[in-house]
């Protein structure tokens, strides 16, 4: 058993600071991350991912710094920063292996620290990138003086029901051994229990077919769609009567953004490509999804039959009820109104609007109230924006329509008001 084990977890976003908070219930835990207004925000008591309330984080004996040299000596590292991919779609795996060195410099003779990745990454990165470069860094032998393993990250923004501490956890490791330890490790946190990989490859594929899966099922409802938009068949009906059928796939429509659905696919056509493999439909997936912002934009303008005017776009965040940011393909559809001559206003409750700025170089409103608006677009349905959306319905002009992308306004539509929907 491993209560007595030392942990530190690099990286401390949506994944690395809920594992860490786990892990300090029952072990000495450091959370490290580079970035200092980070560290000082959660010695604050403010999580600006909203994952961890500001009474769990006072709960917690987790140590935070922003320092390695800081961190003393642990029996684990976890390494949980982000696996962006760059502007062509290639994996970028720059942070992952600055991570690597960070750990490399922290490790010490004769303690056979066990080094686990939870970041998302094709086949082979954790045994034949890290590893060596925890070789070359700290001029110590992989497989002797320490050990690899990796775990999949399975974090779902907003979730409160698939949480870190209920959760299967994929655990795997360079020995059974250290597969062992690992396991015993996670097995403290969670009460969903430990799945065993085969191998640490197995580990890191399957977290990347999860949510090519995903991505894939979703590409299809967006399809259908399009082609259901041609006959003037609304998808939500369609989906409405086939959802009866027993074994139906229920996904719905929409924007892929996130760190991961519409990330984690380009790692696995990035290797597939690299192996002589075609990988078509992952491919053909993405674009579908890429593709559907421009869609939205196209099919609204149209719909609304009026020259451009002014635009307000309810909603920046990837995903409801949360203020992710990260590939948020709202950015995608408010560019596209843009270029068919719309003025484009952005309005959402949650997220940073100096994080908006910094990001996307887009100026959110604090309020809309008093403009006027020819549409308004409900591109993500935060409850606050749904609850009492009466108040922005009166910012129509005389012609005003809203668009709702998720239907989300089919219970409770405002009275009058022409709404578009899929």
């Amino acid at each position: 058993m491993v209560q007595d084990k030392r942990v530190v977890v690099i990286g401390l976003g949506y994944v690395g600071l809920p594992l860490a908070v786990a892990l300090a219930k029952s072990f000495d835990t450091w959370g490290l991350d580079i970035d200092t207004g980070r560290i000082a925000e959660l010695e604050g008591g403010n999580d600006r991912t909203g994952e961890i309330d500001a009474e769990r984080l006072a709960a917690s004996t987790l140590h935070l710094t922003s320092d390695p040299a800081a961190c003393p000596g642990a029996d684990f590292y976890i390494v949980t920063v982000p696996t962006p991919v760059d502007a062509d779609n290639k994996p970028d795996l720059s942070i992952v292996m600055a991570a690597t060195r960070t750990v490399a410099g922290m490790l010490e003779v004769g303690r056979q620290s066990i080094i686990v990745y939870e970041s998302t990454v094709y086949p082979g990165v954790t045994e034949d990138m890290c590893g060596p470069e925890l070789e070359r860094v700290s001029g110590l032998t992989c497989g002797k003086d320490f050990f690899l393993g990796y775990s999949p990250e399975r974090i779902n923004p907003g979730d409160r029901e698939h949480t870190v501490d209920r959760i299967t956890k994929v655990v795997s490791g360079q020995t059974p051994q250290v597969l062992d330890a690992i396991a015993d490790l996670y097995g403290q946190v969670t009460t969903g229990g430990v799945f065993r990989a085969a191998s640490i490859k197995a580990a890191e594929a399957a977290k990347v077919i999860e949510n090519a899966q995903r991505d894939i099922n979703i590409a299809f409802v967006n399809e259908i769609t399009q082609i259901f938009a041609r006959m003037d068949l609304s998808v939500w009906d369609v989906l409405a009567a086939a959802g009866t059928k027993w074994n139906f796939l229920r996904f719905e429509p929409g924007l892929v953004g996130g760190h991961c659905i519409g990330v984690d696919p380009f790692y696995l056509a990035h290797r597939a490509s690299e192996l002589g493999c075609d990988p078509r439909i992952i491919l053909a997936g993405r674009g579908m999804n890429d593709g559907m912002a421009g869609w939205m934009a196209r099919s609204i303008h149209d719909w609304h039959g009026r020259p451009a005017g002014r635009v307000l776009v309810l909603g920046l965040a990837f995903k409801q009820d949360v203020p992710d940011l990260r590939n948020s393909k709202v950015v995608d559809l408010i560019a596209a109104l843009r270029n068919l001559g719309h003025e484009v206003d952005v309005y959402d409750p949650l997220v940073s609007a100096e994080e908006a700025r910094h990001e996307y170089g887009l100026d959110l409103l604090p309020d809309p109230a008093g403009e006027r608006y020819d549409l308004i677009v409900l591109a993500v349905p935060h409850r606050e924006l749904i609850d009492g959306f009466d108040r922005f319905a009166r910012l129509l002009s005389e012609h005003g329509a809203v668009a709702d992308l998720k239907n989300a306004l089919a219970v409770a539509a405002p009275a009058g008001v022409r709404i578009w929907t899929m």
